[in-house]
């Protein structure tokens, strides 16, 4: 029988968000605070602080409430602990563990793309597709996949890292590409992040600009500017054909920051079907319906 209150908590690396939906997924409650500077045990604690004020909050106990929780990073399958999250002080921890205890019940964690993606496919821009494919594009290049409302982790725990492959299609001057974190080169976070937009272009004219910058310049005719969007767009298109001739997606929902650049939605889907194998590609680019607020929906909905 479902509970009465869904929370869901994002787990950032400069904020901790909590939000709590009803069994009809109606918003009851949000609250976002500043994520500790100070360890492990502080931001667990954060986070238990949350759940219990909101629960205080709406009237609920703990055994009519579910907890989910978004972080980067998953959890490995070798050893139960967190791995690769960018809130270093969480690798190597029993998050899961250590929450249901402080807690008192059972907690489900999953890698914030994956949230984020469960989110838009429950109630948002994929809602009723069978397969989506959500697209985060910020500082970093993830994905999530829900097929038919349910999230593929995958037996490794990665599906949907697409951004540590490489960029598909090279042409002569993208090889060998930039260097990676991961330790190898040309990876397609490399391209499309955000900062892999602002590196290009300064690659390209010699100028140090943020990417909305970039954005903004092109809007205003700045032509350095705008051959950088078109190169960007290229990457884009090619990599995300990858993406439909391996997985053929009925919605591909980008998220992050770089999602919210409008002239995407209608010039990567006139390049990607040079690069799919298919005469026609019947796939959706869209806009999240639910903005920077979908990973933590989708961390509530992860007792659905």
């Amino acid at each position: 029988m479902p509970k009465a209150i869904r929370l869901g908590v994002d787990l950032g690396g400069t904020k901790l968000e909590i939000v709590a939906l009803d069994a009809g997924g109606r918003e009851c409650l949000r609250r976002r605070v500043t994520t500790p500077r100070n360890g492990y045990a502080a931001t667990l604690d954060a986070v238990a602080g949350l759940v219990r004020d909101a629960e205080r909050e709406l009237g609920v106990t703990p055994d009519s409430a579910t907890v989910g929780v978004g972080t980067p990073g998953s959890i490995s399958r070798a050893t139960g602990l967190l791995r690769g999250s960018n809130s270093v002080d969480l690798n190597g921890q029993p998050i899961r563990e250590d929450l249901a205890r402080l807690l008192g019940r059972d907690v489900r964690i999953m890698n914030d793309a994956n949230c984020f993606a469960l989110s838009e496919a429950t109630d948002g821009a994929g809602r009723g597709a069978n397969v989506v494919f959500g697209v985060i594009l910020g500082t970093g290049v993830g994905a999530g996949i829900v097929v038919h409302g349910h999230v593929l982790e995958g037996s490794n725990a990665i599906a949907g890292e697409w951004g540590h492959n490489p960029l598909p299609w090279p042409r002569d001057d993208e090889c060998p590409g930039p260097s990676c974190y991961c330790g190898k080169a040309g990876c397609i976070e490399r391209w499309i992040s955000g900062p892999g937009m602002a590196g290009d272009h300064e690659r390209a004219t010699g100028r140090a600009v943020a990417t909305v910058d970039i954005v903004a310049g092109a809007a205003a005719g700045d032509s350095g500017s705008d051959a950088t969007l078109a190169r960007y767009e290229d990457r884009l298109a090619r990599s995300l054909a990858h993406v439909i001739n391996v997985l053929d997606p009925d919605v591909i929902v980008l998220g992050g920051g770089v999602s919210n650049i409008d002239r995407l939605y209608v010039n990567v889907p006139k390049l990607w079907g040079a690069w799919v194998f298919s005469d026609r590609v019947d796939t959706s680019l869209v806009k999240p319906a639910h903005g920077d607020s979908s990973g933590v929906r989708g961390a509530a909905w992860l007792w659905d």
